[in-house]
């Protein structure tokens, strides 16, 4: 029997868009590049020879157009592994859901999703301007723990050593990590010889979550300590971001290709920042445009 989405599951606004995105099916690309500022869409979209269509919606700004041949949808998801669900769960149905039915495609489509942001170096080999692919990302958000099937694209021994590590076993403050790999084959096209293949940790937060301490003391001072010195099976934990958990999970959970690529523009180890990172960042969107 074939599933039928309700108007409260599946919300279409009345000219036929999907609701948060704003984007009809025909208007999405099979690649897509996601970033987190609204404004770093039109820094992608001006490499673009042809744009096809271009749509604001809160805080989700997308163009699609081409690419040496290629059509690529570029989106803004804003900040935090929530808008990631809103994005990924959306995108999903604009490719795989018969919007006049309301029903699964009998053909599934696969996108392949690379976001590309901005983070935090966790260790002495990742100083400022360090392009990271996250080959694994560990979620302290918690989000893919309301989906059934995650411990099936999970990687369930990391997070148990990791979380005896941290201290958090019978800890029922913190949401239970999640540890999700991007897809192999895109991650070993796109980050090819110059990026870092990190493990990358999405905190639920840009201040206390990752160990910033301002007014408020954190409850665990020595938490990015234990982060630094953690290591399973030769893996170090290279940087912090906030969205690449959700994306690597919701991707494996839902059949799409999917990867994060980083530059670093603090290094924690360091104490080092650079606010001014916006024109250098260009380059890594330029060698993500290309290998996409």
């Amino acid at each position: 029997m074939k599933k039928h989405f309700e108007d409260s599951e599946l919300i279409i606004n009345s000219d036929g868009t999907i609701f948060h995105l704003h984007l009809l099916p025909k208007q999405l690309a099979d690649k897509v590049i996601l970033v987190g500022d609204p404004g770093r869409v039109s820094l992608v979209a001006a490499h673009f020879e042809e744009k096809e269509c271009e749509v604001v919606s809160r805080e989700f700004h997308s163009i699609t157009g081409s690419f040496k041949g290629k059509r690529i949808t570029v989106l803004s998801t804003g900040i935090g592994c929530d808008n990631i669900d809103i994005v990924l769960n959306e995108l999903d149905a604009l490719a795989n859901i018969d919007f006049a039915t309301r029903e699964i495609k009998p053909s599934l489509r696969s996108l392949e999703i690379v976001r590309i942001g901005t983070c935090g170096g966790l260790q002495p080999y990742t100083p400022e301007g360090t392009f990271i692919a996250s080959t694994k990302s560990i979620g302290f958000d918690g989000l893919l723990n309301f989906y059934a099937g995650r411990d099936n694209v999970c990687d369930t021994d990391f997070e148990k050593t990791f979380v005896t590590a941290m201290g958090w076993k019978g800890n029922q403050c913190i949401a239970y990590p999640y540890v999700a790999d991007a897809h192999p084959e895109l991650t070993e096209r796109i980050a090819g010889t110059d990026m870092v293949r990190g493990v990358t940790i999405a905190c639920g937060g840009f201040f206390g979550p990752q160990g910033r301490e301002l007014r408020i003391p954190l409850a665990d001072p020595s938490q990015n300590e234990k982060i630094m010195k953690f290591e399973y099976h030769g893996l170090r934990i290279t940087n912090f971001e906030m969205e690449s958990s959700a994306l690597a999970g919701l991707a494996k959970l839902m059949g799409h290709k999917a990867l994060t690529c980083c530059m670093v523009i603090a290094n924690r180890v360091a104490g080092k920042a650079n606010p001014n990172y916006k024109n250098s960042i260009d380059n890594l969107i330029k060698t993500v445009l290309d290998r996409i």
